[in-house]
């Protein structure tokens, strides 16, 4: 007195396993298709760190500003901040390019004793940051 649909659970179970394969690969071909731009790709890391990183004290140790034109001295924006920090004893000197951020991130930024505040990756220290689009240590 059961109630039949007409579909045996062997042929049930080919037609599941079959669709989730199928799904896998145009799940699997529309993730390669499309590669990010190298820029996108640091602006996603940049504020992975900035929602998930710890702060600490840092000290700004040098600017990469690009070359003058013609001499002139106006203020521009640099290309690279160079900046050192510790975690747990060791003491890293690291690089951001910020070139790509909006100038009143970085606007202000000195080398020097200049103090500043670096947010990084507690599972990997060496992952940090000065600056980001939401935030900045500076």
């Amino acid at each position: 007195m059961g109630i039949t649909l007409g579909i045996n659970i062997p042929k049930l179970a080919i037609i599941a396993v079959l669709l989730f394969a199928v799904l896998t690969v145009i799940w699997l071909t529309r993730r390669r298709s499309s590669p990010k731009d190298p820029n996108e790709i640091e602006r996603l890391r940049r504020l992975d760190v900035y929602r998930r990183g710890r702060i600490v004290a840092a000290e700004i140790v040098g600017l990469l500003e690009p070359e003058s034109s013609m001499g002139s001295q106006d203020a521009r924006q640099p290309l690279a901040v160079v900046y050192k920090y510790e975690v747990a004893g060791v003491t890293y000197e690291v690089s951001q390019d910020v070139s790509s951020l909006p100038p009143s991130v970085v606007s202000g930024c000195s080398p020097g004793s200049q103090s500043a505040s670096v947010r990084y990756d507690p599972k990997a220290p060496t992952n940090s940051i000065i600056a980001c689009e939401d935030w900045s240590g500076i």
